[in-house]
């Protein structure tokens, strides 16, 4: 294993505090909780939307924090769900006379902490609600899930709702609005390579050279099939068939673009992928109005590309072009 790393039990924090150190009076940092929010948050007037999963997902879900996007995140280890008592701090120091909107993707560790966490709140009288993101068609259970996975559509529920709520829009519009994004979005992913955690110092699956996971999950889980490496544009082809099929999208959708890359895939290799992307949208009668294409939702190093698609309307429209800042600028 090579990587910037002093001693692995401590990289989930040095990390954070890199990312606290380099945004100046932008965060409040709890070490003890993991926990990155808002330095003006939270605000008697705005909802609080917090989120939480393991981290390995970077710029997910901490380096998502500022205005227009979360008001805080609190992260368990690579790979892990965060604890009970980090959902439950990040949830009390969240707490707003508005209310408080936890956005959950679909993992098995991550739903349990998270509800226990949120039946607690709530028996000290905060009002806080929850939502599940499950836009991965690639499988529909995994080892991680029952039911489909929350992967980098999170990032459209994420920015359509922090922009709500920088509107003032109540929790229960919120709630709404979550179902509406996770409703008309679809993403699947790719790996070429497996990826190593620090504390594990060995790859989590084991890949060939000449070989790709089709379907894979952000934790490097099983996908639909192991295959051969092949061309870029079917392997893009095969995630756009999965992904426009599955709503169905329809010729006249308009619609967000998004080229994810994993954590170890060129920028060039993305814009590959985005060409084709773009050209079957075209052929079949999608009119892209937002493109994405970059680092949304990593595995670590993990080479390997998603793709992702959300139909919209003028409200989506309106709600994703709202301005947005935090710790990485690609929104």
């Amino acid at each position: 294993m090579k990587k910037f790393v002093n001693d692995p039990e401590n990289f989930v924090a040095e990390m954070m505090e890199g990312v606290h150190l380099a945004n100046p009076g932008m965060f409040n940092y709890e070490p003890k909780y993991n926990l990155i929010s808002r330095a003006d948050r939270p605000s008697p007037d705005h909802v609080s939307i917090v989120q939480g999963s393991g981290s390995g997902h970077e710029p997910a879900h901490i380096m998502a924090v500022g205005p227009g996007m979360l008001d805080a995140a609190s992260p368990g280890g690579v790979f892990s769900a965060p604890p009970m008592d980090y959902c439950l701090e990040c949830i009390k120091a969240m707490n707003s006379l508005k209310g408080v909107l936890v956005l959950i993707n679909n993992y098995q560790g991550d739903r349990m902490n998270w509800d226990m966490a949120i039946e607690m709140a709530e028996a000290e009288g905060i009002d806080v609600k929850q939502f599940v993101i499950d836009d991965d068609v690639a499988v529909q259970d995994s080892s991680y899930t029952t039911g489909r996975r929350g992967v980098a559509g999170n990032f459209f529920v994420m920015k359509a709702c922090g922009a709500a709520a920088e509107k003032g829009a109540s929790l229960d519009e919120l709630l709404e609005l979550a179902a509406k994004v996770n409703g008309q979005v679809r993403s699947m992913g790719v790996a070429l390579t497996s990826c190593t955690p620090p504390a594990k110092g060995t790859p989590i699956f084991d890949i060939g050279d000449d070989e790709i996971e089709v379907g894979v999950g952000i934790h490097g889980e099983p996908g639909r099939r192991r295959d051969k490496l092949v061309e870029a544009d079917r392997i893009l082809d095969e995630m756009y068939d999965a992904v426009a099929g599955d709503l169905p999208f329809e010729s006249g959708d308009r619609v967000a673009l998004m080229i994810n890359g994993l954590g170890g895939t060129p920028i060039s290799e993305l814009y590959v992928l985005y060409r084709q992307a773009a050209l079957r949208c075209k052929d079949t009668g999608l009119e892209i109005v937002r493109s994405y294409v970059g680092e949304y939702c990593t595995s670590l190093e993990m080479a390997g590309a998603s793709l992702t698609l959300l139909r919209l309307d003028d409200e989506l429209e309106e709600l994703l072009a709202a301005p947005a800042d935090c710790a990485v600028r690609v929104f």
